[in-house]
Order: C-alpha cells, then structure tokens, then sequence
C-alpha cells in the first residue's frame, strides 16, 4: 500500500509540474471532451482527457507490478 501512494505522489508532482506543457499541447481540449456553454453556465466533461489519463496510469502501474 505504502509503495502505491508513493507512486502515486510522484505521479501527482510529475503532472503538477508538467501541467503548463500539457495546457500547450492541448491536453483537456481534446476532440470527445464535452463543454456546453450557456450564458450564465459552463459544463465541461473532459471524457477524452479521462480515458487517457486512465490509460497512462494503466500503463505506469503495470510497468511496477512487474
């Protein structure tokens, strides 16, 4: 457990750190991403951005499972 939330806190840092690169690239304006827009309302649901982000953590905890 401990080794997890550590892995976690590194990921966490990393992305923090990393966040005005991604913001560039486009990362949470991707095509599939919703945003309705009204004129007192903004809803934005990121699912693009979600399935992504679930893939690389996938992805990096399958990488320390082994």
């Amino acid at each position: 457990m401990t080794r997890i939330l550590v892995t976690l806190g590194i990921v966490l840092i990393v992305a923090g750190i990393a966040w005005p690169w991604l913001s560039k690239l486009g990362f949470g304006r991707l095509p599939g991403d919703i945003v309705i827009e009204r004129e007192n309302f903004r809803f934005y649901f990121p699912i693009t951005s979600m399935i992504l982000v679930s893939l690389v953590l996938s992805l990096i905890f399958w990488l320390f499972r082994k």
